[in-house]
């Protein structure tokens, strides 16, 4: 299957509200439509997620950001361009997003994708997207689709084609989170 067909496909199983296993601009993840709390909280159950841990949203566009924040934090714009490498920024004041997406203290993690596979799904889907990784709350990261456990694999409702998209970075990204409107501190680096 080429890579549009794939896109295309895993953009109707999002719209019907499924758990998709697919392949990040980190590593392969699950994900689902952001804005459908009952496919964010299938999510949780297959990761056996306590539900106070959020989970992050990727997005394809940087100017998509304020669909989703009341408020962008100046030094945003700068960071972002910046990053050489995925980074996950956590941001404040949050909309449009289901409550139980968005993480008690009121933030919302995104990051915006640089890969092809997952821009152009986002930029069809035509919202954000789910991303975590795609293991049991606990256990390690996989980093391979042959890392990943039938037990993952066995709940989602679609695996996207691993031919598609070869992983770049393989390993999760960089985490900052905003203090203010100029300062931020590095989580994960």
């Amino acid at each position: 299957m080429n890579i549009s067909e794939e896109i295309i496909k895993t953009s109707n199983y999002l719209k019907k509200g499924a758990v998709i296993l697919y392949p990040t601009d980190t590593v392969w993840g699950l994900g689902c439509d952001a804005t459908n709390a009952d496919a964010v909280n299938k999510i949780f159950t297959i990761k056996r997620r306590r539900r106070s841990k959020s989970l992050l949203i990727l997005l394809d566009e940087v100017e998509k950001l304020s669909l989703y924040l009341e408020h962008i934090p100046e030094i945003a714009w700068d960071l972002i361009e910046q990053s050489a490498r995925p980074t996950t920024f956590i941001y404040k004041h949050v909309k449009n997003l289901p409550k139980n997406l968005i993480a008690q203290d009121g933030t919302i993690a995104i990051r915006i994708v640089k890969n092809e596979f997952c821009k152009r799904l986002i930029s069809l889907f035509g919202k954000p997207i789910v991303s975590t990784s795609a293991n049991v709350s606990g256990q390690p990261t996989p980093v391979l689709f042959n890392d990943i456990g039938e037990e993952i694999k066995s709940q989602v409702d679609y695996i996207v084609d691993t031919s598609v998209s070869p992983l770049e970075d393989v390993k999760p990204s960089t985490i900052v989170r905003f203090i203010d409107d100029y300062t931020f501190e590095i989580i994960r680096d």
